[in-house]
């Protein structure tokens, strides 16, 4: 909406310095910062929950160079850092805010340690998704600390709930580390203690609690987040959408907000309004105009990411990047139809596709792509051959040796053969005593499907995959099993019966979005600032360009550019890029 002298909106119904949309990583990062430097914040949530996709994400948080690598004992060099961006992204563009995240990275997370609840470990080891000069095996990918979410009381009804396929028992969250533990109870007595541990937490958790209060992963980072903002007393307005944007002679000045009783609110932004509301991945228009056909039915995003953010910015002439090399940002999910209808989607992100003894194959019954790869590369080996449908959908195949040892989707490692014939009757599982029998029921091409095990049997049995390459990159044979030898990746396929399950690209985050500076400022389409708007997260296009360098590389952005907005606006920020300082600096110190 534009007003020529303002005077339409001289009765606003609430005024802020900062007003921000969307409670994510990114926008709470943002409040939290500009309420630290002093400034009248408020964020308006479009639902009844914090979180958004950072609740149900794996909650890693990709930023080099911070001197919890220091402490973890893998120190981490934002220069190696700049060589290892610059081999992956190379001359798609968007070096000056690539520059921006490398150099504020180290010093957004120190502030957050040191002000708020939000705490991270640094991984000794957890690779770069990517091989080039500069990757790294460890330091980089930053772990939030678990948090018991005991201490939010009644508010922890506010935090939105993982997705239910990553909650064991009907609500209890598991750290990766104690996986091994609870899958295998009886293997040591330490597994015993533990997991009585965890599951006696758990047990008189549901006492008093809906689910566990024993949060880890994007959910311990989505709490510890609305946990500091509600120790400051910084508001978070829920099941308040925005609604659309206010514009007077060329500047946001504010913005009108919904309300769960359908009433809306005029809100002035002094100083600036955050966009943070999740991206365009569920926008029923953006999504048909960007995304390939092939990736469009699924997303693993909250069905409220409907791009109000993005789409309101383009009615205030704001610009949209595609993403470069991708729109999206992917995992290969397979679906499981439960007996009441509803869908369970399991991403298969680390726990079978890197192991050894498994391939993926198309309708040719063909390998399409190295099966270790980052499950983002992996479906852009999908979506490379879908102009035909020949990979989307594709299938992972195993042996039956396979499923005892690592599982396979929903099936975890060593269930019964009752649990086993439970998920072929649902018609997730497909089995085939013989490959020519599993090729059937997959609807593949059988003696493509023959020559491609022989060919890799024959490989595998040297631990080795000239086609593709298997386990020769750092983060493949992380994810693959150090037992098998020569090649934690590679091991044959056994005689039958075989067993698959059918997978699906969805999206996870967007790497399209609005075009921004490196202060998070959002550009018109003729590359000029709009001034008092900005955005960041998945509403701000992707600073790699559609390339996926290593794990958390959405939520490190997402957290850096929140804090680098609320510096800047705060008049902080005091060493921005050469060129990236705009006459937006001069509008938001104007007295109103």
């Amino acid at each position: 909406m534009n007003s020529a002298n303002g005077s339409a909106w001289d009765d606003w119904d609430d005024e802020v310095d900062l007003l921000v949309f969307g409670a994510g990583a990114a926008g709470m990062t943002a409040a939290l910062i500009a309420h630290h430097e002093g400034l009248n914040v408020l964020v308006c949530e479009k639902t009844a929950a914090v979180g958004g996709i950072t609740s149900t994400s794996g909650g890693t948080t990709w930023v080099p160079g911070t001197q919890l690598s220091v402490d973890a004992g893998v120190p981490d060099s934002v220069d190696d850092a700049r060589r290892f961006l610059q081999s992956v992204v190379g001359a798609r563009g968007g070096d000056a805010a690539r520059e921006a995240f490398l150099q504020s990275g180290p010093l957004a997370i120190d502030e957050l340690q040191r002000i708020s609840d939000v705490k991270f470990v640094a991984a000794a080891a957890h690779p770069d998704y990517v091989t080039g000069p500069g990757a790294a095996f460890g330091g980089r990918a930053l772990a939030p600390l678990p948090f018991d979410a005991r201490v939010l009381g009644k508010d922890f009804a506010r935090v939105r709930p993982p997705r239910k396929e990553f909650m064991g028992l009907g609500g209890m969250m598991v750290n990766r580390n104690d996986l091994g533990a609870l899958l295998s109870p009886f293997a040591s007595v330490g597994n015993l203690k533990r997991t009585l541990e965890v599951v006696g937490r758990y047990c008189v958790d549901r006492l008093s609690y809906p689910r566990g209060t024993q949060l880890v992963m994007g959910n311990a980072l989505a709490a510890r987040l609305y946990y500091s903002l509600r120790k400051r007393d910084v508001p978070v307005r829920f099941d308040a959408p925005l609604v659309e944007l206010i514009r007077e002679q060329g500047r946001v000045t504010g913005a009108v907000a919904g309300s769960a009783d359908g009433s809306r609110r005029r809100i002035r932004a002094r100083l600036g309004v955050v966009l943070a509301t999740g991206g365009l991945t569920r926008h029923p228009v953006l999504r048909k105009q960007l995304f390939p056909v092939a990736a469009q039915p699924l997303s693993l995003s909250p069905d409220t990411h409907t791009g109000d953010g993005i789409a309101s910015a383009l009615a205030a002439a704001a610009r949209l990047e595609d993403g470069g090399d991708s729109p999206g940002l992917w995992m290969p999910c397979s679906i499981r139809r439960a007996p009441d209808g509803n869908d369970h989607v399991w991403p298969h992100i680390i726990l079978d596709r890197a192991k050894p003894g498994l391939i993926a194959v198309n309708s040719r019954g063909e390998r399409f792509v190295n099966e270790s790869n980052s499950y983002h590369d992996f479906v852009m080996g999908m979506l490379r051959d879908a102009g035909d449908g020949q990979s989307v959908p594709a299938h992972l195949i195993v042996d039956a040796a396979f499923i005892r040892d690592y599982g396979l989707g929903l099936l975890m490692p060593g269930r019964s053969r009752a649990r086993i014939a439970e998920f072929e009757r649902s018609g997730y599982l497909v089995k085939g005593d013989t490959l020519e029998q599993l090729a059937s029921k997959l609807g593949v091409d059988a003696a493509g499907l023959a020559r491609t095990v022989q060919a890799y049997n024959r490989d595998a049995a040297a631990g080795k995959d000239p086609a593709f390459n298997r386990g020769a990159s750092p983060m493949s044979r992380f994810n693959g099993d150090p037992a098998q030898k020569p090649n934690p990746c590679i091991r044959p396929l056994g005689d039958g019966p075989y067993y698959a399950v059918t997978v699906w690209p969805a999206d996870l985050a967007c790497s399209a979005g609005l075009s921004g500076t490196a202060n998070g400022e959002v550009l018109d389409a003729n590359g000029a600032v709009i001034p008092g708007l900005f955005a960041c997260g998945n509403d701000l296009a992707s600073i790699f360009r559609g390339t996926y360098p290593g794990p958390g590389t959405t939520l490190g952005p997402a957290i850096v550019f929140g804090w680098r907005i609320a510096k800047f606006v705060a008049g902080k920020l005091d060493q921005a890029p050469a060129g990236e300082r705009s006459r937006a600096t001069a509008c938001a110190n104007q007295p109103s």
